[in-house]
């Protein structure tokens, strides 16, 4: 499956200056939702995430992500893996299980995002739902921006990933593109201004 062609296809791999939710200056910004407004495309996508999962021989109770990027992407996992699914969301800044929803005791969770870049929200909602007593078996997501390492990848973890190394990290792609400092970016010294057109900031 090649998913950099389906991102394409899809045009859900832009082109131009970006602000990324880490602060960062980007020429290149994935907008999975793109490609999850197809409801086949995002269940053969994560069919083939959850092929992954299956082959790791993963115990997994429940899929959880994080609001609101996370969600289909999340959701269709969690079809595809015949598990149940839910979210966190933030509220006042801190991520918070809502809705009704619940943790079992030492329920084994995998977190899902549909990118992870640094993981930082991903490893929020861990957190989240680690301090109700779940049991975090792994994190997956669509595309990985390469700075955490996802099985089957030959790329090493960069410093700036916050996603633990003994938990496994599964992905269908890595997409590796420039970042820039805001101080430092080529696009801003040309005049250029950065626009945000992911769901958080906005």
């Amino acid at each position: 499956m090649n998913i950099k062609k389906i991102y394409m296809d899809s045009n859900a791999l832009l082109e131009g200056h970006f602000l990324l939710s880490s602060g960062n200056h980007s020429n290149y910004y994935l907008q999975s939702a793109k490609v999850l407004e197809n409801p086949k495309l995002a269940e053969m996508l994560a069919k083939e995430l959850a092929k992954q999962i299956l082959d790791y021989a993963l115990k997994v109770d429940c899929v959880c992500s994080p609001a609101i990027g996370g969600i289909l992407a999340g959701y269709e996992l969690a079809r595809a893996l015949g598990v149940r699914f839910i979210f966190t969301e933030r509220v006042n800044g801190v991520m918070n299980l809502r809705r009704g929803f619940s943790i079992n005791k030492n329920e084994n969770i995998l977190i899902c995002e549909d990118i992870v870049t640094t993981g930082g929200s991903a490893v929020e909602s861990a957190e989240c739902v680690k301090n109700l007593g779940a049991n975090i078996v792994a994190f997956a997501a669509l595309a990985n921006r390469g700075f955490c390492k996802r099985v089957n990848s030959k790329l090493e973890q960069k410093i700036e990933c916050k996603i633990p190394n003994n938990i496994p990290f599964f992905a269908l792609e890595d997409f590796l593109f420039e970042m820039y400092n805001p101080n430092k970016c080529p696009m801003c010294s040309n005049g250029s201004t950065a626009i945000k057109p992911g769901s958080r900031g906005n």
